[in-house]
């Protein structure tokens, strides 16, 4: 795992692969939980026998949405950003859905530095990102996922 402390440090990986999170599996649990959350039960997230029956998957799917919901989770095993006063999940922009991704499924993020600008003191990290799932070739998704970062004084920060 790499550690980033301040805007000098983020700035030597531009243009870099940071790195793949650990894998992570999605359980009817998890769904399930997402689908109270969010108040979005159909059927093939939620209903494993109706899934089996009627799903062209043959068992139910993660939400879209749920995959995206996990990009901090695993952004955090790819990079330690330390010293921070806040950080804040700015955007996600080019994104695209590859493939659903089944129960039990394992998915892993994969990171590369596309963009780094210092505003006036905010540190703005856009993230090439790929969700991976295990043993699929395609990617469960594929964008562009933008952090603010308010580092503390750069002063505070040294290696």
């Amino acid at each position: 795992m790499l550690t980033i402390r301040n805007y000098s440090e983020f700035e030597t990986y531009l243009g870099q692969e940071l790195g793949a999170s650990s894998w992570h599996q999605i359980t009817q649990e998890q769904i399930n939980q997402f689908a109270t959350a969010t108040i979005d039960h159909q059927w093939i997230h939620t209903d494993p026998e109706r899934a089996a029956l009627e799903s062209p998957f043959k068992a139910t799917i993660a939400h879209g949405y749920l995959t995206l919901s996990l990009i901090p989770f695993l952004w955090k095993q790819v990079v330690d950003i330390q010293n921070l006063k806040m950080e804040i999940n700015y955007g996600i922009e080019e994104l695209r859905f590859g493939q659903a991704v089944v129960v039990n499924s394992e998915v892993r993020l994969k990171v590369k530095l596309e963009a780094l600008l210092n505003l006036r003191g905010v540190t703005k990290a856009t993230l090439a990102v790929e969700l991976e799932v295990k043993d699929q070739k395609k990617p469960a998704f594929n964008g562009k996922t933008i952090f603010l970062y308010h580092f503390i004084s750069e002063a505070y920060c040294l290696p």
